[in-house]
């Protein structure tokens, strides 16, 4: 096994550093023996473990308590994550193409309620073992971050909670970034949005 991929229960790490929330893809196993891709909102707190929060009955809400794992995956493709977000995508592997790095997890829940009648439930994440698929220099994207801040205001159009005209004003503003400073890859990537929500 290399530097970049390791695998101890007591020792092992995440491949990248987290803070704050970094958006992430995940892949759990089916029913079906398919491997369902979601993005997956990470939480870094200081000497906390990694969670996340499921947000109503998803697939991957049910996978992890039929499984107790999954794959998390790092990419900066925009279409990987549009299409994880918004759409219901299932793969033959757990690991994505477009995975610059992964990370098999163990899940335990942490905390569960209600909020505005839908279930949610905090998951700890415990990695197991991971590996670095790509390694590059980090750049700034305008139009792939607009297109993430998309794909989260365009998956609460229909979530009565939040106010319908402001998510799409935010979604025009976010339109006009990618038109701007997006390239294709991030104008496809729109594109999908538009298809996969009610914008």
């Amino acid at each position: 096994m290399t530097d970049d991929e390791r695998e101890d229960d007591e020792h092992a790490a995440w491949p990248v550093p987290l803070g704050g929330v970094t958006e992430s893809v995940v892949t759990t196993l089916g029913p079906n023996g398919k491997w369902n891709v979601a993005a997956l909102g990470l939480f870094a707190g200081e000497g906390e473990p990694v969670t996340a929060t499921t947000w109503g009955n998803t697939r991957t809400r049910r996978n992890f308590h039929r499984q107790g794992e999954g794959y998390v995956q790092f990419t900066t493709d925009p279409l990987t994550f549009v299409e994880a977000a918004l759409s219901i995508t299932e793969r033959e592997e757990p690991v994505l193409e477009s995975a610059d790095a992964w990370v098999r997890v163990t899940v335990e829940t942490v905390d569960a309620g209600e909020e505005d009648g839908t279930r949610w439930e905090v998951w700890a994440l415990h990695p197991l073992e991971f590996a670095v698929e790509t390694e590059r220099v980090g750049t700034i994207d305008r139009g792939t971050n607009a297109v993430i801040e998309a794909t989260v205001a365009a998956s609460r159009l229909e979530v009565p909670s939040y106010d319908e005209d402001e998510l799409r004003d935010r979604l025009a503003y976010y339109e006009s970034v990618v038109s701007r400073a997006g390239g294709p890859r991030e104008k496809d990537a729109l594109e999908r949005v538009r298809e996969y929500s009610p914008w």
